[in-house]
């Protein structure tokens, strides 16, 4: 099974270290979050400046809130870094949920669903390179795999795992508990028989992770706090971080074991020496 790991979004001067550094290690991925109303950077703009840092290590976004953009700008950026990326990015694509980001979009929140569905049949015509409308012709460059990137949903609604059926190469599950991967992941294989595709679809688990000494773990503790502020009390995503090497190896074991192809272990501090720890750790 291949190991990721998930870049501090809120530290944007750390994140050319952190990749070089993942980059001569083993691990498989760098993914990012996505945010409006937040201090994190653009995560398509940052994965391009890594995607020049880097020659290895694969580059994806978990997930873009694909609903806050205009449709033939994104499939353009999302082609364009496929191409610096020399293949390697991942779009990892959801609608959010955090009504104020699609306040700042000035986009209604209640139709994220349905213009997420519209944007993917879009996104698809345009990297085929067929006209965008009357008027509007091709929109380029060409992503260097015809359908364009590999594109996988993170969501836990039933139409999220129906997307990657309809659309996708596979499915994220950003959750920290047994059970819901396990339901999360037959949930997709199913829908993917069901709609006659070829193959499986690639299986990907998200975790929280943090591995240091006590300064670490409280920058951990501060920035996850901090992100997940929305919730009121955020004393549960604190504590389900896992903080010690055996906690990360039985999670490895577990995702295994459920049919993961990856496991994603996302860092909240900005400490690059987490990516050694995490190393010894799983590899």
């Amino acid at each position: 099974m291949k190991i990721g790991l998930g870049l501090p979004i809120a530290d944007p001067d750390v994140l050319l270290t952190w990749a070089r550094c993942a980059d001569v290690s083993d691990f498989s991925t760098l993914g990012m979050l996505d945010r409006l109303v937040y201090r994190n950077p653009d995560p398509l703009i940052a994965l391009a400046g890594l995607a020049a840092a880097t020659a290895r290590i694969r580059l994806q976004t978990e997930v873009l809130i694909a609903p806050l953009r205009q449709t033939a700008v994104l499939a353009k950026a999302c082609a364009t870094l496929d191409r610096l990326a020399g293949g390697r990015f991942t779009l990892g694509v959801g609608t959010g949920g955090r009504l104020d980001d699609y306040v700042a979009a000035g986009v209604d929140i209640r139709q994220r669903g349905r213009r997420l569905d519209e944007q993917m049949a879009r996104l698809r015509q345009i990297w085929a390179g067929e006209s965008y409308a009357e008027g509007a012709g091709p929109i380029g460059p060409a992503p260097l795999r015809a359908r364009g990137p590999e594109v996988i949903f993170g969501g836990f609604a039933p139409a999220a795992i129906e997307r990657v059926a309809r659309w996708g190469d596979g499915f994220l599950a950003a959750a920290h508990y047994e059970p819901s991967v396990d339901q999360l992941f037959r949930d997709v294989e199913r829908s993917w028989q069901q709609a006659g595709r070829e193959g499986r679809p690639r299986l990907i688990a998200q975790v929280n992770a943090v591995l240091g000494p006590d300064r670490t773990l409280d920058q951990a503790s501060t920035r996850i706090s901090d992100y997940y502020a929305f919730l009121g009390d955020t004393s549960g995503v604190v504590d389900s971080m896992l903080a010690t090497p055996a906690a990360i190896r039985r999670a490895v074991t577990t995702f295994s074991d459920l049919g993961a192809d990856e496991v994603i272990f996302y860092c909240w501090s900005p400490d690059p020496e987490q990516i050694e720890r995490i190393a010894e750790t799983v590899f």
